[in-house]
Parts: structure tokens; sequence; C-alpha cells
């Protein structure tokens, strides 16, 4: 929704109606601060953070999976596989179902799907039972994660900027409590960060369904099933989506293939592994809500993307150049975290901001292509792994991170939205004029 003067509803929740992007500069100045929001944007961010940490919960215990299943690196790297896939696909339609059946039952019907297959995977007898109850999952993932953005954009207090900030710390929160939880529970039975997230999901179904009044819900107009595929003929969309996509493969060659590196040195324990990744995700949160906001309100974002993503893909190049030592991929790990806040905060922002579409296609469209770049890159780097050694999968990362700061680069003039520099028509025409008659 529109931010205006008045204070939102404290119990009701809306997504926008338009998508009016901000003309503002791109920084975060001004606004309510962040901490400053309506209940049910909390009961919405809390989810967020038990969500993310889906993500991350099975960092920690993919070795003992492994050994416990008998399954190939490559197999369980498919955990994620089909977890991101699905969870990419399905997102490219979950606009048209938000806009139908409204914001609340949508987030509902999301975490009701993930408490069942969480819950599912946790009782499974083998390695491929698992992996398709982790598709189930990401189907409740994607249709949780897509409303849920686009539902703290359009009701958080401070604007667009404030909103995806928290929306990000959220992510970068459940990042870090991800692998802890993972770590302590797996340390006991691979089964129980499965269950425990089941419970926690839980927990969130019922706070957002006590929190949340649907009678408050802004009335949509419901969107185009094509709409997210048309979104991304916009330049804008199409070019964020296209560096989101390479970005993201970095990403989860970071997060997925790093355990099977440090088991190779003897590193396989659920707990210190998850306190490793627990590391990587509090500087993850960190450089989210703190480091993004100051770069951004100092430069204009696409710079900040330029500037970032080859330091990210230097990080990778040194895990993989010194992948042989356990200190060096633990201090790389943790410094990628850094450079992964500031990326996604920034990343999404510009997302959102680049064209005049409805926030909530905008978010189905990025958020598809980008989980999709997170699905094909550990089976890509378990095979990497598995045939020339364990560094050649943090060089793959190196590389597909230097493609999407090309993109970036090369797209840049499509992103003068998202950095706030959106001149009128007429506007551009004076300045012509006034430059042919100098």
């Amino acid at each position: 929704m529109t931010q205006t003067d008045t204070a939102p509803d404290t119990n009701s929740i809306s997504l926008p109606n338009h998508g009016a992007a901000h003309n503002a500069p791109a920084g975060h100045s001004g606004g309510a601060g962040i901490l400053n929001q309506p209940i049910a944007v909390w009961a919405v961010a809390f989810a967020c953070v038990v969500s993310f940490m889906g993500i991350g919960l099975v960092d920690p215990i993919l070795p003992a999976i492994a050994n416990s299943l008998k399954a190939t690196s490559a197999q369980t790297e498919l955990l994620f596989t089909t977890y991101l896939l699905i969870t990419g696909v399905a997102m490219f339609f979950t606009s048209w179902l938000s806009t139908r059946i409204g914001t609340k039952k949508t987030l509902l019907i999301g975490l009701a799907v993930i408490v069942v297959f969480a819950a599912l995977a946790g009782s499974s007898g083998s390695v491929w039972e698992i992996i398709g109850f982790r598709a189930g999952w990401g189907l409740g993932n994607a249709l949780f994660i897509s409303t849920a953005l686009a539902a703290i954009v359009g009701a958080a207090s401070g604007g667009a900027s404030q909103a995806i900030i928290l929306y990000e710390a959220a992510l970068g929160l459940g990042m870090a409590l991800g692998p802890l939880v993972g770590g302590l529970l797996g340390n006991v039975s691979w089964r129980g960060p499965f269950f425990g997230t089941a419970t926690l999901m839980a927990v969130g179904f019922i706070a957002i369904m006590t929190m949340l009044r649907s009678k408050g819900e802004a009335k949509l107009t419901p969107t185009k099933l094509t709409a997210p595929f048309r979104g991304l003929a916009k330049p804008g969309l199409r070019v964020m989506a296209s560096a989101a996509l390479f970005y993201n493969m970095g990403f989860f060659v970071l997060l997925a293939y790093t355990p099977f590196a440090l088991a190779d040195l003897g590193l396989d324990a659920a707990i210190p592994l998850g306190l490793i990744f627990t590391g990587w995700g509090i500087a993850l949160a960190i450089s989210s809500v703190w480091i993004a906001p100051a770069l951004t309100n100092r430069m204009r974002r696409t710079t900040v993307l330029i500037t970032v993503i080859p330091l990210l893909a230097i990080d990778l190049l040194m895990v993989g150049l010194f992948v042989k030592s356990i200190v060096a991929i633990i201090v790389f790990v943790i410094i990628g975290g850094i450079f992964l806040g500031i990326l996604n905060t920034v990343l999404t922002e510009c997302s959102m901001e680049a064209t005049d579409l409805p926030r909530p296609v905008a978010s189905s469209a990025y958020s598809g292509v980008r989980f999709i770049g997170g699905a094909v890159a550990p089976p890509i780097a378990a095979a990497l792994g598995g045939a020339f050694g364990a560094a050649v999968p943090f060089f793959f990362g190196t590389l597909v991170l230097v493609i999407a700061a090309i993109v970036i680069v090369f797209g840049r003039r499509a992103l003068r939205r998202a950095d706030g520099m959106i001149e009128s028509a007429q506007a551009e025409a004076e300045a012509i004029g006034l430059g042919d008659a100098a």
C-alpha cells in the first residue's frame, strides 16, 4: 500500500494495489525507524525468520544424512536442488494466487504446506524420500516467501527501503539460526532439524492466524497467470533477474558445497558446522541491516552492486585457493556472509524499484529466477568437486559472480529507476533542448 501519514492498522496487512516505485534517491534516510512497525509486520517477519531457517538448516547435517542413509554428496545436494527448484518455479504463480485469495490465506497455506512436508522429511527412510518431501516444502516456501516480501513492503512503516531491510534482516537472522538449530538438533539425530522446523512453522502459522485480520486487506486487482513472465520483458526487471540468477548460483556454491569441503578435511560434526554457518549468518544479518543502508546512502545502488559482487567473487576465489585449510575456509565463509548480506538487500531493493510493476508481480518474477539459480548450483558444484577436486566448485562460483557483475554493468542504463534517477520526458526534452542551444 502507499505510505501515508496515517498509521497502518496494527492488526492488518495489505499488499499494494499498484506498483509505483519511489522516485526518491536510493538511500534510506527519512521515514519511521525500522523497529517502529505494526504488530502484523512482526508476525510475518517472525515467520520469515523460521522459513529462512529452513534453507540453512540442513547445512550442518548434510554429511550426517549422507552417512546415515548411504547417499552420495551429489544425492545429498539434491536436498537443496529440489527445494529451491520447486520454490523458484512456483514463485512465478504466487502473485496470481495471492491477488485472488488474499495475502493472509496465501501465507497460511504456505506455512501449512511447510509444516506438513518438513515433518514428513523428518520421518523419511531414504534420501530420495527426503528429496521428494523437500520439493513439497519448497512449494509451501514459495507461497509464503514471495507473498511475505510483497506484504512487508506494502505494510511496513518507513517506506519500501525500510521494509526490504526488515525482510533481509529476517533472512539473515533465519540464515544465522538455521545452521545453529540444525547443528544442535542434528547432533542428536539428523531428523531433529526437520521436526524442529515443522514445530516452529506451526508457531508462525498461529502468529499470523491471530495477528492478521484479512478484513483489513486492501482489494487487489487479480493478476494474470502470465504477469510475472511478461514482467521479465521489462528491461529493468530482466537485468535484475539475470544478475540474480548468476548471483544466487555463487551464493549456493558457498552455502551448499562448503560443508563437503570441510568434511573432506575431517570437520563433519553437526555442531561445529552449525556454529561456522551461524557466524556466517550473523555476518549476513548485520551487513543487511546496517552496512547495506550505509552504502546506499552514499552511492547509487548499482554502484554498490558493481563494487561488492566482485569482492564476493574474490572471496570465493580465495576459498578455492586455500581449500586445504580449515581455518582459511571458515574465515572466508564468514567474510562472504558480509558481502552476501549487502548484496541480498541491494539486489532486492533494485528489483522492487526497477519497474512500475505491481510489487507482487515483481517479487514473483525476480524471486522465481533467483531461486532457480540457487537450485542449479549445488548439483553442479557436487559434480565438479567429485570430478576435479574440492577447489573447482569455488572457482565456478567465482565465474558466475563475475558474470552477474557484468550483467549489472551492461544493464545499468535500464536500472536508472532503481537508482532514483528517473526524469520526466519533459525534463529530458528540456535538457536536450538546452544542450542543442549551447
